[in-house]
């Protein structure tokens, strides 16, 4: 999970120009002139945030089903999406890549992974890798984030303490989901112990029960993990428990690595050799950590600092592969736009 910036829901003069970019031909021209990248998408979710009955962290949407499959056929047609496996191969001299190549990953393992993006994937013939928060799967332990959104969602309460101390009141429900976001980034600046024990103490301060089993229905199961791998679904890890691992002891963070790992291969037979860390920006994995993935047997390791980059930087240092970040406010133009190497200077 990761809180990015996202365009306006209506289109701007800004929209318009990337559309205008898309229909002329420029950005696939963007495309062609930088062969020598690996373009690493990166999604979470892929469902309608606007369905009546979702109520957990709308942000979290990487796409709807149907943008998701106007995406894929724009990767299609552009670029050359490769296995994990292939860019282990390259990295270590046993294969090529091709020019534009182009990876597509998820991160956390929820189970729309399965039931939307698995079958457009699937029928396009596109591989994938899906990056596993081991201890979120078949389990009722909920991702913060997403017990927070559900817990402002059926609130009949007006006001909240936040975890930096703040009080913040709502008069309806736009102002109610500024005020969860605003949770959640209070409470990502916590320490972990600091920031379980608020997320603990919101249910009860909001007044909502939460269903038995509601959480574990949002998350995959090894059987379907199992399923995709036979599908040609690849899996890596991305921790026990979703912490950000530079907040926490470098014994904690070995284990959770480690551990991720271990589960995923005990779950599948298979090794996993590639690891996605939590959160994933500049301050939230360091050297200490890298060597602590690479000691763990990982080939490489992936970040959600700005993507695309070029094979010289994945060859330097493959421990801090970078990826682009993908939005269910997205249109189709800027997304094309994203998968450029204009998206490195956009901030």
């Amino acid at each position: 999970m990761y809180l990015q910036d996202t365009p306006p829901p209506h289109p701007g003069w800004k929209e318009r120009l990337f559309d205008l970019a898309l229909r002329s031909g420029l950005t696939p021209l963007g495309h062609s002139l930088w062969k020598n990248t690996l373009t690493v998408l990166n999604y979470h979710r892929v469902n309608d945030p606007d369905a009546p009955d979702f109520d957990t962290f709308k942000p979290n949407v990487s796409a709807r089903p149907e943008a998701f499959a106007r995406q894929m056929d724009y990767l299609k047609r552009w670029f050359n999406v490769v296995s994990l496996q292939r860019v282990i191969a390259w990295l270590e001299g046993r294969e090529d890549l091709p020019p534009r190549a182009a990876l597509i990953t998820f991160d956390d393992g929820y189970r729309d992974n399965y039931t939307h993006a698995y079958p457009i994937l699937r029928e396009r013939g596109l591989p994938a890798t899906i990056f596993l928060t081991t201890g979120h799967i078949e389990s009722d332990r909920p991702f913060y984030w997403d017990l927070v959104a559900y817990c402002f969602t059926h609130t009949h309460r007006e006001s909240v303490t936040l975890p930096n101390g703040k009080v913040r009141h709502w008069e309806n429900a736009h102002e109610r989901e500024r005020v969860a976001r605003a949770w959640i980034e209070a409470a990502k600046a916590l320490p972990e112990s600091a920031k379980q024990t608020w997320v603990e103490r919101l249910p009860e301060q909001l007044g909502v029960a939460i269903p038995s089993g509601y959480f574990r229905r949002q998350m995959l199961t090894w059987e379907q993990i199992r399923e995709m791998r036979e599908g040609g679904i690849e899996f890596g890890a991305h921790s026990v428990t979703h912490p950000i691992l530079t907040r926490i002891p470098l014994a904690q963070a070995k284990e959770e690595i480690e551990t991720s790992k271990r589960h995923i291969e005990e779950e599948t037979g298979e090794p996993v050799l590639a690891f996605a860390y939590p959160n994933g920006l500049r301050d939230d994995f360091s050297p200490p950590i890298e060597r602590l993935v690479a000691e763990a047997g990982m080939h490489l390791a992936f970040t959600l600092l700005n993507g695309p980059c070029s094979r010289r930087e994945v060859r330097r240092d493959p421990f801090a592969i970078r990826r682009i970040f993908i939005s269910h406010r997205h249109t189709l133009p800027r997304f094309a736009l994203l998968l450029t190497i204009l998206n490195r200077y956009r901030h």
